[in-house]
């Protein structure tokens, strides 16, 4: 309900705070470098992808640190994450792989039952016990763990895939970033308006009558399917709506959603994505990709917004 939406709200917040965002900062740079060191291993002039190389791992990574996953098993956490979002997959594979995460995730609130640690596991099995686990049941404290998981791994990766893409598609972007007339805090969130990481989120459905400005009227019981991105690109809110402008001055974006649903993760998935940026191309200024744009294939998904891979030849 309402209530207990807004109460585990109300948990998580603090694990996602300022503080803990600011102390999250040197994880995510230490994880963008050594990820980076593995690209400077593919032979030159050759290509690689950035995707899978870079743009995945690197929000698991913090993710796993999150949640006080022990470096042990982060590398068969990912596999087991990764497969949640494989949409190439069986019925009955997606089931035996749900089933495996539910026990690493079983084992992860154990252990942290056992000897607890400053992680968000930790913390909100302390909520659940001082409150005699009246308030949030075992199976409610496993499935928020698994929704912070798919709210902050595939949303981030979508959104370093989608910035690169962007920039290495329109080099005077770039340009903006590396004379200064931009930063990439403007990178990150011209591309959440322009290329959100999530589209779309169906199915939502009308509890009464809803009329629209056009006169047509959403009739009860319809469904509705609410798009991030005609949102962000209604002629009506942005100039030129249309291009990507890290100039922008209005940076408005609907891509974390809007009022008491405003994502939690906002500031991280920020966080790892300017990082993430930064230092990619820091790393390699000469970066380019190894496919006409036009050959890059989107994810056969309604709501996931990325590319199947991303071809790129990371020249140092």
């Amino acid at each position: 309900d309402v209530y207990k939406r807004q109460w585990l709200r109300r948990i998580i917040a603090p694990a996602v705070s300022a503080r803990r965002m600011a102390a999250l900062r040197p994880v995510v740079e230490k994880v963008a470098a050594e990820l980076a060191d593995g690209l400077e291993t593919t032979p030159a002039g050759a290509a690689t992808d950035l995707r899978a190389r870079y743009a995945v791992p690197l929000p698991i990574a913090v993710i796993g640190h999150l949640m006080g996953v022990p470096a042990g098993r982060r590398e068969e956490f990912r596999a087991r994450v990764d497969r949640v979002f494989d949409t190439m997959i069986s019925p009955a594979e997606a089931a035996a792989n749900t089933a495996a995460l539910y026990t690493l995730l079983d084992d992860l609130i154990a252990a942290k039952r056992a000897e607890p640690g400053d992680d968000l596991t930790s913390a909100l099995i302390a909520v659940r016990e001082e409150d005699g686990g009246s308030a949030l049941t075992e199976e409610e404290l496993r499935d928020t763990l698994l929704l912070m998981i798919n709210a902050g791994y595939e949303t981030t990766v979508n959104l370093i895939d989608q910035a690169v893409t962007t920039l290495l598609t329109r080099p005077e972007q770039l340009a903006h970033v590396r004379t200064g007339r931009a930063g990439w805090a403007d990178v990150v969130e011209e591309t959440l308006r322009h290329d959100p990481p999530v589209k779309h989120l169906p199915m939502r459905f009308a509890v009464r009558d809803i009329p629209l400005p056009d006169g047509r009227t959403i009739l009860k019981g319809e469904a509705i399917l609410a798009s991030y991105a005609a949102a962000n690109r209604h002629p009506d809110w942005h100039d030129a709506p249309d291009a990507f402008d890290v100039t922008r001055i209005t940076k408005d974006h609907l891509a974390f959603g809007h009022g008491i649903h405003f994502c939690l993760g906002a500031a991280l998935a920020r966080l790892e994505g300017e990082t993430a940026l930064r230092v990619l191309f820091d790393r390699f200024p000469d970066i380019e990709l190894s496919v006409e744009p036009g050959e890059l294939r989107p994810l056969a998904s309604l709501i996931s917004n990325g590319h199947r891979s991303l071809p790129v030849r990371p020249r140092p």
